[in-house]
This record gives C-alpha cells, sequence and structure tokens, in this order.
C-alpha cells in the first residue's frame, strides 16, 4: 500500500490562497498538508513596527481563509529548517511547497532548506509568483542586469506570460494529527498591542486577500479612468490604487492585478492611456525587486559607487543633523507638504507617492541627511514596507541608485506642494493647525501677513513652526555637495 504523502506548504510573502502555484500543486498532489507561517527573522530583515501590525492582521485572515476549506495554519519563530525537520520526524513529511522569492535573504533561507532537504530526502518544490518574471531571464544585450528602467520595461513587458490566474481551491487536503502549538497571538507581532498607534492603520487598511480583490475591483471600475491625471494629487485620495500594502506581503499577486488590468483594457480600449501609467508602476516594482536580486548590498551601500564618499551630515555626531532628523520624521519641519506627508505616515501607515518623493528629497537633498536614515524610517512605519521598493526609491530619490537622472534633482517643496495640492486640501487633513489658512499661504504660512495668521489662529513658533531651513542656502550646499563627487 502506497504510503499517503504529507506536505508542508511554507508561506512567506504569499499570504492568500488564489494565483498561488505552490498552494495548487500541494491541494492536488498531497493527501495531508500542513500551511506553515514561520516568524524567521534570521532569514529576512526584521519587519518594522507598522509591516508587522500588518502581518498580524493578513495571518489572522489568512488562518480563517484556510479554515473554511477545511485546513488551517501552524506557526513557529525563527529556525524554519528546524521547524521543518520536526515536522519531516513527527508527522512523516515527505514533500515541502514554496513560492520563490527572489529576495537575497530569502533566497538565502530557500537554499539552506533545499540542502537540508536534500540530506533527508525530502522533495522541495518551488513555484513563482513573487514577482511577474524571474530576474535570472531579464538582461540586456550584453547579458548585464538592467539599471535603467525604460528599456528594462521594454523588454520586461515582452515576455510576462498571458496564462491563466490560478483560482481559489474550494476544499483543501486535511491537516495531520500532530502539530506545532504555537498559535498567531504567540508570535511577537504586536508590540504596541491594540493602543491608538495601530487603531489608526487599522481604520486606514482592511487587511486580507478578499479585501485586496475588492480593493482592485473598486480601482479598475472606479479610479482607473483618470489615473494618469489624478495619480500625483495626494488632495484626491481616490487617485492611487492604494494596492500596495496587499502586494507587499502577498495578499494578491503583481499577476492578479496585471491581468485583471490587461483585461479591464482589453474589454474597454478607452482605459489603455491610464492602464498604461498603472501597469508602468507595477513595471518599477519589478524593477525594483530584480535590482535587489542583482545587487543585494544596495540596502546598506549605494549602486553609485562614487556616492560613498558623499558629505552626509551625520545624526550620530552632529546634534543639529539629529534635530532636523527628529523634526522631519515629527512632520514639524515648517513646510506643510513635507509634514503633511509625515504625519500622515504616522497616523496611516501610508503616504501618498508624489509626497513621498518630495519628503525624502527634503531630507536627503535640503537636510543632507543620509537616505538610510529616511528608509529605515519608512520601513518602521509603512504598512507596506517592501525590502525592495523601499531600498529603490530611496537610492532613486538620494541620486545615488538605478535611473537616478538627473542625479542632483532637488523637488522644492513649495512649489510641489502649490502644484499638487493646489487649494491645500491634503495638508488641512493632515496639518490641521493650518486648516483656516487660505489656499494663497497654505504652502508658505511663514509668508503670510501677520493679520492673516491672527485670523487663522496660527502662530508661528508656537502653533506651527517657521522653516527648518533656508532654501537657498540649502539647496547651495546640496549642489556643492553633488559637485564634490564630479571633483573626486
Amino acid at each position: 500500500m502506497t504510503p499517503p504523502i504529507v506536505g508542508v506548504l511554507l508561506f512567506r510573502r504569499d499570504l492568500r490562497l488564489g494565483d498561488h502555484a505552490a498552494l495548487t500543486a500541494a491541494s492536488q498532489e498531497c493527501d495531508k498538508l500542513i500551511p506553515l507561517y514561520v516568524l524567521d527573522e534570521t532569514a529576512a530583515r526584521p519587519a518594522g513596527a507598522a509591516a508587522k501590525w500588518w502581518l498580524h492582521e493578513n495571518l489572522r485572515q489568512l488562518e480563517t481563509a484556510l479554515r473554511q476549506r477545511g485546513s488551517g495554519l501552524a506557526y513557529a519563530e525563527n529556525d524554519t529548517c528546524g521547524m521543518l525537520s520536526h515536522l519531516a520526524q513527527s508527522a512523516d513529511v515527505t514533500r515541502i511547497y514554496l513560492q520563490h522569492d527572489a529576495e537575497p535573504q530569502a533566497l538565502a533561507l530557500e537554499t539552506r532548506i533545499h540542502d537540508w532537504a536534500m540530506s533527508a530526502g525530502i522533495d522541495v518544490r518551488r513555484f513563482a509568483g513573487q514577482t511577474l518574471l524571474s530576474p535570472t531571464n531579464i538582461a540586456t544585450q550584453q547579458g548585464k542586469p538592467y539599471q535603467v528602467f525604460t528599456p528594462f520595461w521594454r523588454t520586461a513587458q515582452s515576455q510576462i506570460s498571458a496564462e491563466r490566474l490560478l483560482s481559489i481551491p474550494s476544499t483543501l487536503p486535511p491537516l495531520p494529527d500532530l502539530l506545532p502549538t504555537t498559535t498567531l497571538v504567540d508570535l511577537p507581532l504586536l508590540p504596541y498591542g491594540e493602543g491608538q498607534w495601530t487603531n489608526g492603520l487599522a481604520r486606514s487598511f482592511i487587511p486580507g486577500e478578499a479585501a485586496a480583490l475588492k480593493v482592485l475591483d473598486r480601482f479598475i471600475h472606479e479610479d482607473l479612468r483618470g489615473y494618469a491625471a489624478h495619480r500625483d494629487r495626494p488632495d484626491m485620495p481616490r487617485g492611487t490604487s492604494r494596492l500596495s500594502p496587499y502586494l507587499a506581503i502577498g495578499c494578491i499577486s503583481p499577476r492578479t492585478v496585471w491581468r485583471r488590468i490587461s483585461d479591464a483594457i482589453d474589454h474597454d480600449p478607452s482605459l489603455s492611456p491610464d492602464g498604461a501609467v498603472f501597469l508602468k508602476e507595477i513595471g518599477w516594482r519589478e524593477f525594483s525587486h530584480h535590482l535587489l536580486h542583482h545587487f543585494p548590498f544596495l540596502p546598506t551601500t549605494p549602486l553609485r559607487q562614487n556616492f560613498s564618499s558623499f558629505p552626509w551630515r551625520s545624526t550620530a555626531r552632529m546634534p543639529d543633523a539629529a534635530r532636523d532628523l527628529r523634526a522631519w520624521q515629527q512632520g514639524l519641519t515648517g513646510f506643510p507638504i513635507v509634514d503633511a506627508g509625515m504625519r500622515e505616515l504616522w497616523k496611516t501607515g501610508w503616504m501618498h507617492n508624489r509626497v513621498r518623493m518630495i519628503v525624502a528629497s527634503f531630507l536627503v537633498k535640503e537636510l543632507l541627511i543620509h537616505w538610510q536614515e529616511g528608509e529605515a524610517w519608512f520601513w518602521d512605519t509603512l504598512v507596506d514596507a517592501d525590502p525592495a521598493s523601499n531600498v529603490a526609491n530611496w537610492q532613486w530619490v538620494a541620486g545615488c541608485g538605478a535611473d537616478a537622472a538627473p542625479y542632483f534633482r532637488i523637488f522644492n517643496p513649495v512649489l510641489q506642494g502649490r502644484k499638487f495640492d493646489p487649494e491645500g486640501d491634503y495638508v488641512r487633513a493632515f496639518v490641521p493647525e493650518l486648516r483656516q489658512l487660505p489656499a494663497k499661504y497654505i504652502h508658505t504660512p511663514h509668508e503670510a501677513p501677520p493679520h492673516i495668521l491672527q485670523e487663522a489662529g496660527i502662530k508661528l513658533g508656537t502653533d506651527y513652526p517657521p522653516p527648518l531651513v533656508d532654501r537657498t542656502r540649502a539647496r547651495a550646499r546640496a549642489l556643492n555637495a553633488f559637485k564634490s563627487l564630479n571633483d573626486g
């Protein structure tokens, strides 16, 4: 009699049931199946506080969805290979299924799992799903990784598969009798409990795969048309898809987003201009993941090596630089569009993409503070913190990353505010002390006449800070720093 096939389905950044190739294969091949999530901070960069809350909430939704299909979700903390070895002995596991993740630390874990499994006589089956394409399949004519987005995206688009999406299985193989006793609440994912801060995050995003699909449906049917014109407007809450938190944790696959948007364009060709712009954003996410795969040093080292000598102001050695960093983190720079963005981030765990560029440029160029300081703050406070996108975007803004041309570009926060938040609605939403200022002065309260400030109930320096820097001098300082790279 043939012994039953017992498998482990290892979830990582793929917390969904739909379009999940490893899950589909496991459900078809196994007599018994153990869905498993290991919080293994030895195999990945430890998540920030906001991302841990988001992970907790999405694991809870995933566990519910699995139970509804006759299964469940086992948990463990650290030592993934050790847990797999335990299950091989206690539950007679003979197969392991997982989705391939090209992020360097995740890839290293896959290698360790493969090496252990080979020695234990266990079959490991890996499936694609984290990106649209494997980073090993995209290269320049010289066989090197792309470092410029436009030719990368042109090549990638020609290779994206048109295969159908995998459906969610209606039932799953049963669980073995003996399972780990660790539960979700045992994992250290809620360091701040369910306090006021996490309540703000919960009001901003609904976790789970079903919620992700609803967000995508709403975007396609209500907000895709006009996306190209509205995506840079933070004062228009429905101008972006808000899919990034779900993509970051794998509640929805990039293939699902790609196919659903493409199908919408095919059904209604008039959506093509907006759809193409949106898919280009998905392409930038893809580009970031490919970059991190090929250049695993990016979290700590600039892609443009000459930036290693850039004269950053040290927050460890310069008290004034540390003060400026705190003001930026707290949204107290005296530049309303910057402050609105930083307060939106703290309040909701998310920030509008255009504003991300503005606040990042302000930190690294107006304040001359190292991009890693900003990247670390974003990593800790974003629910959509992604190891590839976060690093690639910060290096791009700093001028030291891929496609960063011109690398000395400096966003003017006042002009950016006037252009993309012309009536000041975004600023008023997150900087309430400026709510009564007329649009003419909403982005420059320091230029408002005394009687205007008095009528708005604002005393500069008390109710709202004056500008943290003189922009003319700060810009000149930044340009001189960039000139030193050329001189060197």
